[in-house]
């Protein structure tokens, strides 16, 4: 099996148990017989955590159950955020964590503690939970609510000046259960469903694609946007990520840069902003919102085709950076990626949480590699202007190496001695963000 990065695993053993109480029964089983476990739900991960290297792999894709009420839904792990979605605006509602993949599952989304475009606004997914149902390493079923703290100590470790961080436990002492969990990877407990926060919808929402000349501009622009308080979306696409969205959308031609702005407010509110404005897109319906929100999530779709048809798979960054930092680490991604590889790279995604996917789109083994190490040094550049290497999609097995990079080895070894006290054969989610003990 695979996800969307492309990690295959191999497990000795599939599960898709319908219940808690069978995930329960498993886990439990394989305690009694030391078998590690890996748990999957929609596979879109890009960090090969649902991969299993041997054991039994749990599929939580029959976890379906779902019921939303006005302010709160109970979701299955295998739910996905598209269903959620819809049937919480039947409500009046909406759930606030926004990935671009909306196949994705709520367990997933929980492990690797998802964000997306709105978290400008709202925060990551650990902000939305009010309650998680977990099978814990030995098989007991723990209900974890808001509020509820740890019962053992640990020890604060340094994290970044970041509006968001998914890399590793971000311990502090006396946190809540929620907050471990969230974002743990599959690595402390298995979420088998979740009490999620629902909010009102907004009774004005203003969304407008601004194109501008360069950079600077865009970047200009963002600044002048983060001072709107009603702001939810502050979303950049660089002029690569253009080039492939054109034959779709055709954005003007003088455009290099766009940034996709929404606010809960009317579009009469915006300031006065540099670029092209008169050739700038304001939606004025319904219709044109949606039309812009899949001018932002055809992008993946469109870097996706481009890998297909160069036979290598893309290297994608998920770094981010101290807003002060944002044009710093906009800066080194072009100065770097236009050096090594012109032409074969997009840039696009959160800048108004300084969070920017690099994707490299190598053509040859050659490219692949030099890829790779180019992305290591840009992970240390994140670092040391005070980020995270990983600010919304997790580590998984393929990027936990990085860890070391952000922490020091005892800020490691603390995060391993909660692993060991929860899981102290070390088997849920073998490999993910540490090496197998």
């Amino acid at each position: 099996m695979f996800d969307a990065s492309g990690w295959e695993g191999n497990p000795d053993r599939e599960f898709s148990p319908a219940s808690t109480a069978e995930v329960a029964a498993i886990v439990g089983e394989a305690a009694s017989k030391k078998i590690p476990i890996t748990v999957a739900g929609a596979r879109t991960g890009v960090t090969g955590g649902c991969c299993p290297v041997g054991g039994w792999l749990i599929s939580l894709d029959r976890l379906t159950q779902l019921a939303c009420a006005p302010g709160l839904a109970f979701a299955g792990a295998g739910v996905s955020l598209e269903s959620l979605g819809r049937s919480a605006a039947q409500r009046g509602c909406f759930y606030a964590p926004d990935p671009t993949e909306w196949t994705a599952s709520v367990g997933g989304t929980i492990a690797t503690n998802a964000s997306g475009s709105r978290s400008y606004r709202y925060a990551s997914t650990r902000r939305h939970v009010d309650r998680l149902e977990c099978v814990m390493a030995d098989g007991r079923v723990r209900v974890f609510r808001e509020g509820d703290r740890i019962d053992f100590d640990v020890p604060a470790i340094p994290l970044p000046r970041t509006t968001k961080n998914t890399a590793g436990y971000a311990l502090s002492p006396g946190m809540q259960w929620i907050d471990l969990i969230c974002g743990s990877e599959g690595t402390l407990a298995i979420v088998t469903g979740a009490a999620l926060k629902l909010l009102p919808q907004p009774a004005v929402l203003s969304t407008g694609v601004f194109f501008f000349a360069s950079d600077a501009e865009a970047l200009a622009a963002v600044d002048l946007l983060r001072r709107i308080p009603e702001g939810r979306m502050i979303e950049y696409v660089d002029a690569g990520s253009l080039d492939l969205l054109r034959p779709v959308f055709a954005p003007p031609a003088a455009a290099s840069a766009a940034i996709l702005f929404e606010q809960e407010a009317e579009v009469d509110s915006l300031p006065d902003l540099p670029g092209l404005m008169d050739e700038s897109w304001i939606a004025a319906s319904a219709a044109d919102r949606e039309r812009f929100r899949r001018f932002r999530h055809a992008l993946p779709e469109r870097v996706n085709d481009t890998v297909r048809r160069n036979g290598f798979q893309k290297l994608g960054s998920d770094y981010a950076v101290p807003i002060d930092q944002n044009g710093a680490m906009l800066e080194a991604y072009k100065d770097v990626l236009g050096r090594e590889f012109p032409g074969r790279y997009v840039l696009f995604g959160h800048i108004g949480d300084a969070h920017l996917h690099a994707n490299i789109l190598p053509t040859t083994a050659e490219e692949f590699e030099r890829g790779k190490a180019v992305l290591l040094d840009l992970a240390k550049t994140a670092v040391a202007l005070g980020g995270t290497v990983s600010a919304e999609h997790g580590l998984g097995k393929r990027k936990a190496h990085l860890l070391a990079l952000q922490y020091a080895p005892e800020h490691i070894e603390a995060m391993k001695a909660v692993k060991r006290r929860l899981d102290p054969d070390w088997l849920l989610g073998r490999g993910n963000l540490f090496p197998n003990p």
